[in-house]
C-alpha cells in the first residue's frame, strides 16, 4: 500500500504522456494530515444500517480537519466527499489572515472520561493567529438524527476589530467542478446533480458571495483587501463566502449547520432543523448523555477495551481514540464496509477535476487488520458485519466486467463493491478466511453460518489459493499460480513473498479446519496439503545465501522466481530504481511468525534482523531509523516499508509523491508507525517461545514499542500512515521529525496495529496468531 497514482501514470505513460504536458489542477483535495476525523454514532438493526433503531435516523455525514480547518465533509457513502473545506479568513487592520496559511492549531476531545479518555469524535479545534491579533475555536460534530454537519464558532479579537469571513469551497459529488452555487443572506448553497448542501447560521450574513474558483485559489473571492468579490451566483469550480458582523475587542459565537439533501429544499430544511434542535441537544445526543444512545454507548459496549488500555504508555487515551477511530471509518450505508482512511493522500495536489476515493474504499488486508482489531476490543458486531460485507468485494460471476476466475478479492473497491483495482493480491483472499476462522473460535459467527459462508465465499477463496487460474477483468489478463502472487502487500510488485506466503498458508490451514466442519473433508485435506507444499519451500525461495547486505544470509522482500540467489531485478516502482532482489529488504518475514508459520526463534528470522535494522547503510538502502522526542526519555524504533521504496515526498524537491501527475527519482517513502506495532508482536512472540512471558518483558515493549506509536500519534490523537524522517528536502509543510506527513492520516492500520498490540499485551500472546498453524509448522 498504497501506490495511488501508479496505474493512471501507467496508463500515461502508454499514451505518451510526459512532464512537459503535466498542468497544474485548476482545484485539488485538502491536506491529508487530519488531526480529527469524525461521523455519527449508528447502532444496527439485525446487523445492518436502517433508520428506526435505538440511535433513530441514520446520519451519512463524516468529516476532517487538517491545520486547524474543516476539510473533506463526506454525505451519502463514505467517499462521496461534497467539500474540500471551509476554512475562516478574518480581516484586520494589518490585512486578511486564513486559518491554516496564518495560524497554529491545537485539537482537543470534547466529551472526555475523568481520565481524558475520548468517549466520542467530537472536537474543539482552537486557531490562534500568529500575530496574535484574533483566537478561533470551533466545535465540530455531526448530527445524529440528520444528514448535517453542526459548528460552534468563537471569535475573539485580541488587537483591535475583526471581521470573519467564511469561505467554503464546495466538492459537490465527489469533484471539484461543475457545481452550482448560490449565496444570500440566509444561506450559502451548492449542488450537482442530485445532492446539495446548505450552510446557515442562527442569524443572517452581513454579506454573501459566489464566484467561480480562480487558479484554486478560494481566497480571491475576499479581495486585496477583504471586501467581498463575486455575485450570488455561480457555476463550475466554485467558492461560497459569508462575511459576519465586525466585531471589536472581545468575543462572538455563532452556530452554524450545514445541511445535506436531495435538492435545495432538503438541504435547506435540514440545516435549519438542526439548528432549532440546537447545540446542547445535537451534541448530547452525539455523545449518548443520559438516556440517549450515542458514541459513548458504543465505548460501554467494548467489553475488552479497559484491559487493553491498561497496556498503554498514556493512560489509555489513544487506545479509546482508536476504538473511535475505526468505527467512524465504517459505511452508513453497507454495514461492515471499513476503509483504510478518511484521507485522500497528499490531496493538496491531487486533481480534483475527476471522482476520486483516495484511501476512502476497501483493501480486504486493511479491513481485515481493522476487523481483527475491533474484534480485540470485544465488538461483536461489527466484525460480524465485516464478515457477512465480504462476498460484496468478492470476484465471481456477478462483479462487474468479470470474464475470468473467481473467488479473489477485489485490490481495491468502493464500498457498494464497484471495483477500483483489479490486481491480484493472494494475502487479501486468504485473510477474509483467516477473519471467519478467529470469529468462529471467539464463539461469534456460529457453526451454521460458518458453513453457509464456506460455500458461498470461503471454499471459491481456497480453491483459488491453491489453483489460482486466469483472471480477467479490466486491464488485468493474467494467470496466477500460487503462492505466487501478482501484488504482494505493498501492490507493487508479483513473486513470492514472505508476508502474502504468510497469510496464504494461514488461510488455507485455518480453511481447512472450517471445511472438516462443513462436511467436505476432502477439500480439508486438499488446503491442508497445498499450505505444506507452500511451507516447505519458504526458505528455499525468499530467503538468500548469497546477499549484498551483512553476512549474506537473510529473507528478502520479494522473489520473482525460484531462486534467491541470482540477483535478478525486481521490478521499479513509484520513481526508483529497478534493484536486484537481494538488496531490497523488508519486515514482512515476521508475518511468518505472527501467523504461527514459523518459531520467532527460527534461526533464519533472527538472522534476517541485522539486515532488516541496519543504521548504517546509506539513506537509499535503509530501512530502520530510531526516534527521539523532546522531552522524553529513550529512543523509539520506526521502518519504512522497504529500501528503495519511492512512495513518500520527494527528497530533493520537497515536492508531493506524484506531485503534477509525475513519478520522480527523488521520491521516498518514510517510516510507517505500524512496523513499530509488528516488531513488538515478534518480541512478545520470540519472549513467549521461552516460556510464561513475564512483567519484566510486558513493561519492555510497552516501553519501547507501544510508547513509541503513541509519540507517533498528533494532538487528535490520530496515528499517520508515514511519519518524517529527517532525510532530504523538507515539504511545503515544516515536518518536525517524528510527525505525520502528508501521506494519509488517520490511516485505519495503524490504529488497528496499535490495539492489537495492546490485546497482545493484554494476553501474553499475538493475537492473530493462528493454533492450527503453529500446531502444524512451528513446533
Amino acid at each position: 500500500m498504497r501506490t495511488l497514482k501508479t496505474l493512471i501514470l501507467a496508463a500515461s505513460a502508454l499514451t505518451g504522456a510526459s512532464a512537459a504536458c503535466a498542468a497544474e489542477p485548476a482545484t485539488t483535495w485538502a491536506y491529508s494530515a487530519k488531526t480529527a476525523v469524525g461521523a455519527s454514532y449508528e447502532a444496527y438493526v439485525d446487523g445492518a444500517y436502517r433508520d428506526g433503531g435505538p440511535t433513530g435516523a441514520v446520519s451519512k455525514v463524516w468529516f476532517s480537519v487538517a491545520d486547524g480547518v474543516l476539510t473533506e465533509t463526506m454525505y451519502g457513502l463514505i467517499h462521496e466527499a461534497q467539500i474540500k473545506q471551509m476554512r475562516i479568513a478574518v480581516k484586520t487592520a494589518d490585512g486578511v489572515a486564513v486559518e491554516g496559511r496564518d495560524t497554529t492549531a491545537r485539537t482537543e476531545y470534547l466529551y472526555t472520561d475523568k481520565k481524558g479518555r475520548p468517549l466520542s469524535p467530537a472536537y474543539k479545534i482552537t486557531t490562534t493567529d500568529k500575530a496574535g491579533r484574533f483566537v478561533i475555536e470551533k466545535r465540530i460534530f455531526t448530527d445524529p438524527d440528520r444528514h448535517a454537519l453542526f459548528l460552534r464558532v468563537t471569535i475573539k479579537a485580541l488587537k483591535g476589530p475583526v471581521t470573519p469571513f467564511l469561505v467554503l469551497e464546495p466538492h459537490m459529488a465527489n469533484t471539484g467542478g461543475n457545481d452550482v452555487g448560490s449565496a444570500g443572506a440566509q444561506a450559502l448553497t451548492a449542488g450537482e446533480g442530485k445532492v446539495y448542501l446548505t450552510l446557515r447560521g442562527d442569524r443572517p450574513f452581513a454579506k454573501a458571495a459566489a464566484a467561480r474558483l480562480e487558479g484554486n485559489d478560494a481566497l480571491k473571492i475576499l479581495g486585496d483587501d477583504g471586501v467581498l468579490a463575486g455575485g450570488s451566483e455561480a457555476k463550475g469550480a466554485i467558492v461560497l463566502a459569508a462575511q459576519l458582523p465586525t466585531q471589536g475587542s472581545g468575543s462572538a459565537t455563532y452556530d452554524f449547520a450545514i445541511g445535506f439533501g436531495a435538492d435545495p429544499g432538503a438541504s435547506a430544511q435540514t440545516a435549519m432543523d438542526s439548528l432549532k434542535t440546537g447545540y446542547d441537544e445535537v451534541l448530547a445526543r452525539y455523545n449518548g448523555e443520559g438516556e440517549r444512545v450515542g458514541w459513548s454507548d458504543y465505548i460501554a459496549s467494548l467489553t475488552e477495551l479497559p484491559r487493553v488500555a491498561a497496556q498503554s504508555a498514556d493512560g489509555g487515551k489513544l487506545a479509546y481514540a482508536s476504538a473511535l477511530m475505526l468505527k467512524v471509518q465504517e459505511d452508513r450505508t453497507h454495514a461492515g464496509a471499513l476503509i483504510a482512511s478518511l484521507s485522500n493522500p497528499w490531496g493538496d495536489t491531487v486533481d480534483a477535476a475527476k471522482p476520486s476515493t483516495g484511501y476512502k474504499a476497501v483493501w480486504p488486508r486493511d479491513f481485515y487488520q481493522c476487523a481483527m482489531a475491533l474484534a480485540a476490543l470485544g465488538d461483536m458486531e461489527t466484525p460480524l458485519a465485516a464478515f457477512h460485507y465480504l462476498p460484496t468485494v468478492q470476484v465471481g460471476e456477478k462483479t462487474p466486467g468479470n470474464k475470468g476466475a473467481g473467488g479473489w478479492f477485489l485490490q481495491k473497491s468502493e464500498v457498494d463493491g464497484t471495483p477500483e483495482w483489479v490486481g491480484v493480491q493472494l494475502d487479501q483472499t486468504a485473510m477474509p478466511i483467516m477473519l471467519g476462522w478467529k470469529l468462529w473460535k471467539l464463539g461469534w459467527l456460529s457453526e451454521p453460518d460458518l458453513a453457509a459462508y464456506y460455500a458461498r465465499m470461503i471454499k471459491p477463496a481456497a480453491d483459488f489459493l491453491v489453483d489460482g487460474g486466469k483472471v480477467n477483468i479490466g486491464w488485468n489478463k493474467e494467470t496466477i499460480v500460487p503462492p505466487f502472487t501478482q501484488q504482494e502487500r505493498w501492490e507493487e510488485q508479483a513473486g513470492h513473498s514472505p508476508s502474502t506466503t504468510a497469510a496464504v498458508i494461514a488461510g488455507l490451514v485455518t480453511a481447512g479446519e472450517i471445511a472438516d466442519l462443513a462436511g467436505d473433508a476432502k477439500s480439508g485435506d486438499r488446503y491442508r496439503a497445498a499450505a505444506d507444499a507452500y511451507s516447505a519451500k519458504i526458505e528455499a525461495r525468499m530467503f538468500t545465501t548469497g546477499g549484498k547486505f551483512g553476512d549474506g544470509s537473510y529473507f528478502m522482500r520479494l522473489n520473482k522466481n525460484e531462486d534467491p540467489n541470482d540477483k535478478a531485478p525486481i521490478g521499479a516502482a513509484n520513481g526508483q530504481i529497478a534493484p536486484p532482489e537481494d538488496e531490497v529488504v523488508d519486515g514482512g518475514f515476521l508475518e511468518l511468525v505472527r501467523y504461527g508459520v514459523r518459531r520467532a526463534d527460527d534461526s533464519r528470522i533472527v538472522g534476517s534482523l541485522p539486515e532488516l535494522d541496519d543504521t548504517a547503510r546509506e539513506d537509499m538502502y535503509r530501512v530502520r531509523y530510531d526516534f527521539s522526542f523532546p522531552g522524553v526519555k529513550g529512543s523509539f524504533p520506526g521502518w519504512r516499508r522497504y529500501d528503495v521504496d519511492g512512495y513518500g515526498e520527494d527528497a530533493r524537491t520537497g515536492a508531493n509523491y506524484g506531485e503534477g501527475g509525475e513519478m520522480s527519482p527523488g521520491q521516498r517513502g518514510r517510516v510507517w508507525p505500524i512496523f513499530t506495532g509488528e516488531r513488538g508482536h515478534y518480541e512478545l512472540a520470540l519472549a513467549a517461545e521461552k516460556g510464561k512471558v513475564g512483567k519484566g518483558q510486558i513493561d519492555a515493549i510497552r516501553a519501547r514499542y507501544v510508547k513509541g506509536i503513541e509519540l507517533f500519534a498528533n494532538d487528535g490523537l490520530l496515528i499517520p500512515e508515514q511519519v518524517w524522517d529527517g532525510v532530504g528536502a523538507k515539504t511545503r509543510h515544516p515536518y518536525v521529525t517524528g510527525e505525520g506527513t502528508d501521506s494519509a492520516t488517520p490511516l485505519a492500520w495503524s490504529h488497528a496495529e496499535y490495539l492489537k498490540l495492546l490485546r497482545s499485551l493484554a494476553d501474553r500472546q499475538v493475537w492473530d496468531r493462528y493454533e492450527p498453524v503453529a500446531a502444524r509448522y512451528a513446533r
